[in-house]
């Protein structure tokens, strides 16, 4: 089964209002965190074995997943003795594997810190802060057919301002775009082979510029578009749009039922 590595060491120096006292993908989008409606996307197509990549208060993603099996469901508890019964759990059966890659560990350094679970067989990485509708499935064979290193996910960014459409010299209407027509960018979702090893030397690496930027040049970095819905947490703001879908009928990234 492919292996799905989550970047969660990060600052989120951008979204201090939240990130002070938790990781940025601790951040919660309705009742949960985006971590978990990460692992939500891959789960929901058979990839369920995670190594989350911890850095910045590690602790409190290592705290929410101990609490997680043990808070599930229901239980009854007898304070003579304090024996749990735990019963009516449902429960994620997922394998986590937190992985304490350094404070200040750059992003490619914790992948290469990985390299020994990581060096049999082909993985995917994403980043922490971002969830799309991405066909997990329809990725991995593109990057099957593809015989490179490594598959990026492109996508179009989201617009982060309202579009003005006009009706002569009037305003007709405020619009707001969720993809713009500005060219693509990395969103992250990244299938790579035990190769990309051969790239990365220790904590100071990053993951564009040490690994992806240098197989560019070597031709060996396909690129998977993914025409649908992206949308990466960095601001407040993000966070706030992210709410609101989630409160909406269909949030665009939950392929879950």
């Amino acid at each position: 089964m492919t292996k799905v590595v989550i970047l969660a060491g990060g600052l989120g120096t951008r979204l201090a209002e939240e990130t002070e006292v938790k990781p940025k993908p601790m951040v919660m989008i309705g009742d949960r965190p985006i971590l978990w409606h990460i692992m939500k996307i891959y789960a929901h197509h058979g990839l369920k074995e995670f190594f989350i990549a911890l850095g910045y208060k590690g602790e409190v993603i290592k705290r929410y997943f101990l609490d997680y099996f043990a808070l599930s469901g229901s239980m009854s508890i007898n304070l003579a003795n304090g024996e749990v019964q735990p019963y009516q759990q449902d429960c994620e059966d997922w394998v986590l594997h937190l992985m304490d890659t350094g404070l200040s560990t750059m992003t490619g350094g914790r992948v290469k810190r990985l390299e020994p679970w990581l060096r049999d067989a082909t993985f995917m990485v994403t980043y922490g802060d971002g969830v799309s509708n991405v066909n997990i499935r329809a990725l991995l064979e593109f990057h099957r057919s593809q015989g490179k290193i490594a598959t990026l996910t492109a996508v179009r960014p989201p617009a982060r301002f309202g579009g003005i459409i006009f009706d002569g010299d009037l305003v007709g209407q405020f619009t707001e775009k969720p993809q713009t027509g500005e060219g693509w960018i990395n969103g992250g979702f990244l299938v790579l082979e035990p190769a990309i090893f051969q790239y990365l030397e220790g904590d100071e690496d990053g993951l564009e510029v040490s690994l992806l930027e240098r197989l560019a040049q070597d031709g060996e970095l396909a690129a998977y578009r993914h025409y649908d819905f992206w949308q990466c947490m960095d601001t407040l703001r993000d966070k706030i749009t992210l709410e609101n879908l989630w409160k909406s009928e269909s949030p665009p990234w939950k392929v879950w039922h």
